[in-house]
């Protein structure tokens, strides 16, 4: 099997700092907020067969759309996606991605929608594989509690997202 290209490169916008990886397909990766190519790296080892390439210019009309998002201007994206994960996986993966910008769903919600409404840790596993953060909206995903739960990008980044999309309200300007 031939390598996979995945280009890459750091985004800086609304005080986060992102990894943002790409394909020729589409989008593939962002990385939580602050964290290092490692999170990168980890991902692709997982994924096998990807080669890595650094490339600013490829991320670049990602890197706009997600600049957009954080700074209040986007509330969809219109770019494509390139994911692949088991078919439970793809299927919550699926679930997120209906889920209106401002509003919230619980881990019980999404596991009734995809017809398993005991896998409801198993679908917190599958949300917590989910590797485009923010345009596979995760962090709409809260506890039958309303409490905020779990994020790969941590806790502060999903109450972020949520207050971003909630009050309406801008992050501070997007600068890459």
């Amino acid at each position: 099997m031939e390598n996979r290209k995945v280009y890459y490169g750091l985004m800086e916008v609304a005080g986060m700092r992102l990894y943002v990886g790409v394909s020729e397909r589409g989008l593939m990766f962002v990385g939580s907020d602050g964290a290092d190519i490692g999170e990168l790296e980890r991902w692709t080892v997982r994924k096998k067969g990807i080669d890595l390439t650094e490339n600013q210019d490829k991320i670049a009309p990602f890197a706009r759309e997600l600049a957009l998002y954080l700074s209040g201007a986007r509330r969809e994206f219109d770019l494509p996606l390139d994911f692949a994960g088991t078919a439970f996986q793809e299927a919550v993966w699926q679930a997120l991605l209906r889920i209106p910008y401002g509003q919230t769903r619980t881990y019980s919600d999404i596991a009734a929608e995809i017809g398993k409404p005991d896998a409801v840790r198993a679908v917190g596993t599958a949300i917590g594989a989910n590797p485009i953060l923010m345009v596979i909206p995760c962090h709409r995903v809260i506890g039958k509690n309303g409490k905020i739960t779990g994020y790969r990008g941590g806790v502060a980044m999903k109450e972020q997202l949520l207050r971003l999309e909630s009050a309406g309200s801008a992050l501070p300007k997007a600068a890459f």
